[in-house]
């Protein structure tokens, strides 16, 4: 099919449309090979190419940011963990398996057992930041660089793991001079 004469031409991705918003023409003016516009916006050429008639090479692509951004770059290590043919869950089992682990654990502490699960969540994230460093693809469990996740996973887990092990009553770690600070804060 034809395409229409108000319709406007598909362009290339990653170029912008030369011409105005409001649907005024703008003239063309096309880079040459020295970088300069020739005469009435032509392509100025340096050599003999421009005396022959021979077609001139075609522009150089701008280096600029399209105005409309089309897709986005993928993190790090964030392709499929699965070949393309496994189904989707296969393919994002290295999520999968921190977000069962993470879901396990506020499972046993809805039941009551708050320092298990809050150890259990602590050390899924702990296995998450391990799997974002031992595998090179883990799906969409890579959202940032490999050191950002890792360091993320790592802290966060970390974190959890120390607090659920220093939580009242009888702590199961014991910080000596956490005491002594509590009491100089709150007086």
């Amino acid at each position: 099919m034809p395409a229409e004469a108000d319709e406007p031409a598909a362009e290339p991705a990653g170029q912008r449309s030369a011409a105005p918003p409001n649907g005024a023409a703008a003239p063309s003016v096309t880079a040459g090979l020295n970088g300069t516009a020739g005469p009435n916006g032509t392509a100025g050429l340096n050599g003999a190419a421009a005396h022959n008639g021979a077609a001139a090479p075609p522009a150089a692509r701008s280096r600029r940011f399209p105005l409309i951004t089309r897709d986005t770059a993928r993190p790090e290590g964030g392709g499929r963990a699965a070949s393309g043919a496994a189904p989707a869950p296969a393919r994002q089992w290295p999520l999968l398996v921190v977000m069962a682990g993470v879901g396990v654990g506020l499972l046993v502490v809805a039941l009551d057992a708050f320092r298990a699960g809050t150890i259990l969540v602590g050390l899924s994230l702990l296995a998450g930041a391990l799997l974002r460093w031992a595998l090179p693809e883990v799906g969409m469990l890579a959202v940032r660089s490999r050191f950002t996740d890792m360091l993320t996973y790592g802290v966060l887990g970390s974190a959890i793991v120390l607090l659920s092990l220093m939580a009242q009553p009888k702590p199961w770690l014991k910080v000596p001079f956490l005491e002594d600070v509590v009491h100089f804060t709150v007086r």
